[in-house]
């Protein structure tokens, strides 16, 4: 086992979760619902990445969510931050080390249909890496060759239209298209991501997804739409406007993980 999986499981008392967050911009404030919350900094866990993006706190929380011991990430470490596809990839072997076996990872993302406006929420059905980095390059092992033709998994995204209907929420499912960032997209790479079959844009979850089924976590996703994609509404993006209406589709996200989570945790 790993050493910050030693130093968690040292503090932690009962029985150890099994199911695992990761929480996008503006959507930190789940961690408020957890009982009896635990915290550690990423500062203080060997191996995990700094996230210098604002609205990302950077910690480790495990506690209880609807009556389940979870673990929630709340932040993550970007490629534009550090120029590494992999950088989540020590936290994620943290989460194996600890006996994780789900992860449910969020974003905030900018859609590319009139109709999936600021403050939606979409269930990930697929992604498209146009970045095309992978945090797998270098890993020495065949190991390496991860299968991506159900990275989403199935039961899961049914138990989340489930929660959402319980919820009273809409879960429209879309493709999700990574860009690198940290610059915005443009009108014409808005228009190619809608030709190429996207729904929404963003800079982040799908390193995570591939190092996820690498280790050989089940894998469910959602996107807070926070924007339009570029060129649809006429005013220029920002990442002021993402922590703005990040809450906005977060709360509807929450009510739905707390259904979710009593269900499959």
């Amino acid at each position: 086992m790993n050493e910050a999986a030693n130093r968690i499981e040292a503090r932690l008392k009962g029985p150890m979760p099994k199911l695992a967050l990761v929480l996008g911009s503006g959507l930190g404030g789940l961690v408020e619902k957890l009982e009896d919350a635990v915290r550690f900094s990423y500062a203080e866990l060997p191996g995990f990445p700094a996230s210098g993006v604002t609205g990302h706190a950077g910690e480790l929380v495990a506690g209880r969510l609807s009556g389940k011991p979870v673990l929630v990430l709340s932040g993550r470490a970007h490629y534009y931050e550090h120029g590494n596809p992999a950088a989540m990839r020590p936290a994620l072997e943290t989460l194996k080390a600890l006996g994780v076996e789900t992860l449910i990872l969020t974003n905030a993302a900018g859609s590319v249909r009139e109709d999936l406006a600021p403050g939606s929420v979409m269930m990930i059905d697929d992604h498209i890496n146009y970045s095309g980095l992978n945090p797998l390059i270098s890993e020495p092992s065949d190991a390496r060759f991860v299968g991506m033709t159900t990275a989403y998994d199935a039961d899961l995204k049914q138990a989340f239209e489930k929660a959402a209907i319980k919820a009273g929420e809409a879960l429209p499912r879309g493709v999700y298209m990574w860009f690198s960032g940290p610059s915005f997209e443009t009108p014409a790479e808005i228009r190619m991501a809608r030709v190429l079959g996207a729904d929404a844009v963003g800079m982040s979850t799908v390193p995570e997804v591939i190092l996820a089924r690498f280790l050989g976590l089940r894998v469910a996703a959602c996107s807070v739409i926070t924007n339009f994609g570029a060129g649809m509404s006429g005013g220029e993006l920002s990442h002021q406007e993402t922590k703005d209406m990040a809450p906005v589709g977060g709360k509807r996200l929450q009510a739905m993980l707390h259904h979710l989570i009593g269900e499959i945790a």
